[in-house]
């Protein structure tokens, strides 16, 4: 498996490769990506559109009650624990770490509703930090092409860790997601129009052999 190779390629493929989530501070992205977990970032990005506009920092967020900020959030989905771990993280950042979003994976899941892969993707994008978060698309397309096999996130995200060079770290979870949005989508992965299917384990062990 040349892991290089594949990288290469999905760079050329999406040169401009970012999160898709809308934020302009630490925070922001904290929220947006708490809110995402089994939502859309289409639907995020129009919830968060409205709710940051009043409140958008932890001091202003615990304002709410648990039941305003449901109505803001009601759409994307577990709003119950969504609204309880936005609010709890919030009063955390307040009281613990002087109203700023910790800078450190260690720290940052300390706060509530915040697993590893929400910490990765805030620590990289927001912080500049090197890591690889692994969602739903990254374990999909990590799995498929051979990158790092695993069943579960921390699986992959180790082995990903293993073959991908730590300066790569965070530009390959962007390549992946969006490869895995583009092409190799859940159900129907567009193989025949896919740059990488000569490279691919998934191609080579189903599609071929129909």
């Amino acid at each position: 498996m040349d892991t290089q190779e594949i990288i290469a390629r999905l760079e050329v493929l999406y040169p401009d490769a970012k999160p898709a989530l809308h934020f302009t501070s630490a925070y922001e992205l904290l929220v947006a990506v708490i809110l995402s977990a089994q939502c859309t970032d289409e639907r995020v990005n129009k919830v968060t559109e409205k709710l940051f506009a009043k409140y958008n920092t932890p001091e202003t967020m615990t304002t709410l009650s648990q039941e305003e900020l449901e109505k803001f959030i009601f759409s994307c989905g577990f709003y119950h624990s969504k609204a309880a771990h936005i609010l709890s993280a919030s009063r955390d950042i307040i009281e613990k770490f002087q109203g700023e979003v910790p800078s450190t994976l260690e720290e940052l899941q300390t706060l509530a509703g915040v697993g590893r892969k929400t910490a990765n993707v805030v620590y990289a994008v927001a912080f500049g930090g090197d890591a690889i978060a692994v969602d739903t698309h990254v374990f999909r397309v990590a799995n498929r092409l051979g990158l790092a096999i695993g069943n579960t996130p921390e699986k992959v995200e180790r082995g990903l860790m293993q073959v991908i060079p730590k300066s790569k770290w965070s530009q390959s979870h962007h390549l992946l997601i969006w490869h895995g949005r583009r092409v190799c989508h859940s159900q129907k992965p567009a193989c025949e129009s896919c740059t990488l299917a000569d490279m691919c384990k998934y191609r080579s062990e189903h599609i071929e052999k129909d």
